[in-house]
């Protein structure tokens, strides 16, 4: 299939799509008058890089997942690698929601500090 169809049925744009090629997740074969030409296995790949970008993993940290596909597994996630990758973010994403916490806990101290009455019930 061609770069537009590809990108129709992954609802991804074509310029993500060579840029997808560039960084060696996807491979399109050339046809003779130069155009792009993916196979079907391709929409399991973008889609799969796709979803990952979407909940903020990188393009490289989509890599072993997209090999993990690659290999015949059934899920991107399935593979040691990926799964690796996925405790990493995890443990990004608890961090990230430590520091948040804490940054909400001192604003609402702050505030709590200058006006009593300005928390409804259970927000503080």
């Amino acid at each position: 299939m061609r770069i537009g169809e590809l990108a129709e049925l992954t609802g991804v744009s074509a310029r993500s799509l060579r840029y997808y090629e560039q960084h060696g997740l996807i491979k399109a074969r050339r046809e003779s008058n130069g155009y792009r030409h993916y196979d079907p296995s391709d929409v399991e790949l973008v889609s799969e890089i796709r979803a990952l970008l979407t909940v903020g993993f990188t393009l490289e940290d989509a890599r072993p997942f997209v090999d993990c596909l690659r290999a015949g597994h059934a899920t991107g996630a399935s593979c040691a690698e990926s799964m690796a990758v996925s405790r990493r973010k995890l443990a990004e994403i608890d961090e990230e929601i430590r520091v948040l916490l804490a940054r909400r806990a001192e604003v609402a101290g702050q505030l709590g500090q200058t006006c009593s009455g300005c928390f409804a019930k259970g927000e503080s």
